[in-house]
């Protein structure tokens, strides 16, 4: 009981299952466990498209594409916008890699991404800027909560490349 309490207050630990999904993007739908035994992803979950912090976040993405590809690791960008606000993102900066929609924040929830925040004393509930790390496997490696996304790219990739 101690190890299900503690997945409810931190989220998912290195060594668990990640959960799998499906869900929409611009493109069609992307499921998790078509990577499995394949290539290892980097899940990470954004507030918005096309807002600044959002944007350096996914441009770092971009940015570092070859170098994902060289680690084996495919990029799947999460967020509660829909498919045509993606498509508008993706079009503007140019973004190579997969941006799913999660409207009703079942995923989100699910690898705990959305919860309370708190911004100048106001508490509401939110997308906490996250990332995961899964190996070929479907195992959680890495975990980043509630990062800046300054960096955050560049941190995950340095990770990644130590999987293959």
């Amino acid at each position: 009981m101690a190890r299900t309490a503690e997945i409810l207050e931190t989220g998912l630990l290195p060594g668990d299952k990640a959960p799998d999904f499906t869900l929409p993007t611009d493109k069609g739908d992307v499921c998790l466990s078509d990577f499995r035994g394949k290539k290892n992803v980097l899940v990470y979950f954004y507030p918005k498209d096309d807002t600044p912090g959002c944007t350096k976040q996914a441009c770092a993405a971009r940015d570092h594409a070859d170098a994902f590809e060289q680690a084996n690791t495919v990029v799947i960008g999460i967020s509660p916008d829909d498919a045509k606000s993606h498509k508008k993102f993706r079009s503007k900066y140019t973004l190579s890699h997969i941006l799913a929609c999660d409207a009703d924040k079942t995923v989100c929830e699910a690898y705990g991404a959305w919860g309370e925040k708190s911004n100048y004393g106001k508490k509401y509930m939110g997308l906490i800027r996250s990332a995961f790390l899964i190996d070929k496997q479907g195992t959680l490696v890495k975990a980043w909560k509630n990062v800046k996304a300054e960096g955050s790219i560049e941190r995950a990739l340095e990770e990644a490349k130590k999987l293959d």
